[in-house]
């Protein structure tokens, strides 16, 4: 038996709810977290049976489930909604319910009071919200409340029109370290981790070396401690454009769209439903109910 130590392979999700102190341990051990996106129940067990580490019940849900062209419509009732679904069926990731816009730019009681329904009522374990400047309160405030927040900054889309619209940011040297700067302010607000969304790879990497915290890329390069995409975008579900940092592993909507089509001509050839898809009654019976007809129309 040879005794060259083996390498290590990719880490397996132990059983049981995932917990904020295991993040920290995956960022020190170099183990990748994986976070995707989900709004019902069939899409979180699928992320769950998948070995998924958290589901993020993204406000991203406004354009790829609502049908809404940006992230900005979706409400706190809707999104209490669809994190309700999530967190029946999702055992082992972490649940982190996503703020939407509206619900924490007043004040830091209206951002503890909705972060406290968003767990309360929509059984998330976490919330997410977006920014640094105004929202470091908000962040020290959720925080100081006892439920964990998760930062974002870089591409922060309920805020896309004041950045000039949906595109990298950080890419002048002002701007990197403003971005480095209010990432390092999150974490010392309170963050338990932050993402980093359409931010230069290069720049991704000097945040995820200067903080304690995992940052979570989408459009980051390598280099964060862990990745995140939309549900709708890496399935192939989601019709409209896709950023340039969507990889897609499916492409669902055409084998969808091709099972409609398929059986809606079925339904129309008169294929479907074959005898196979009905149910039976005993010619007993039948022959019953045909005499109790027919008598009925004798009386008429």
């Amino acid at each position: 038996m040879s005794t060259r130590p083996r390498k290590p392979g990719p880490a397996t999700p132990a059983p049981g709810k995932l917990a904020l102190p295991e993040l920290l341990e995956m960022k020190r051990r170099g183990d990748k977290i994986v976070m995707v996106t989900a709004y019902d129940a069939p899409g979180a067990r699928l992320a769950d049976a998948a070995g998924i580490d958290l589901i993020l019940v993204g406000d991203t849900a406004a354009m790829v489930v609502l049908g809404h062209d940006s992230t900005v419509p979706v409400t706190m009732d809707e999104m209490l909604f669809l994190t309700r679904s999530v967190a029946r069926a999702a055992k082992r990731p972490l649940i982190v319910g996503d703020m939407p816009f509206g619900t924490y730019e007043a004040s830091d009681d209206d951002a503890v009071h909705n972060a406290v329904r968003f767990v309360k009522e929509g059984g998330a374990d976490v919330v997410k919200l977006e920014g640094a400047g105004p929202s470091l309160s908000r962040v020290r405030a959720i925080a100081g409340a006892g439920i964990g927040i998760m930062g974002h900054v870089g591409l922060t889309p309920q805020s896309a029109t004041v950045l000039g619209g949906f595109k990298a940011q950080g890419r002048t040297a002002d701007q990197a370290r403003q971005l480095y700067e209010d990432a390092l302010a999150l974490e010392r607000a309170g963050c338990f981790a932050i993402v980093l969304e359409a931010v230069p790879a290069a720049v991704a990497e000097r945040v995820t070396e200067a903080l304690t915290v995992p940052t979570i890329g989408i459009g980051a390069g390598a280099a964060t401690d862990g990745q995140v995409l939309v549900y709708h975008d890496l399935l192939g579900l989601y019709q409209g454009r896709a950023p340039r940092f969507v990889k897609r592993y499916a492409d669902l909507a055409t084998e969808i769209r091709d099972a409609l089509e398929r059986y809606a001509a079925d339904v129309r050839e008169r294929r479907f439903p074959e005898e196979q898809h009905t149910y039976s009654i005993p010619d007993e019976e039948l022959a019953d109910f045909e005499a109790e007809l027919a008598a009925e129309n004798v009386q008429r």
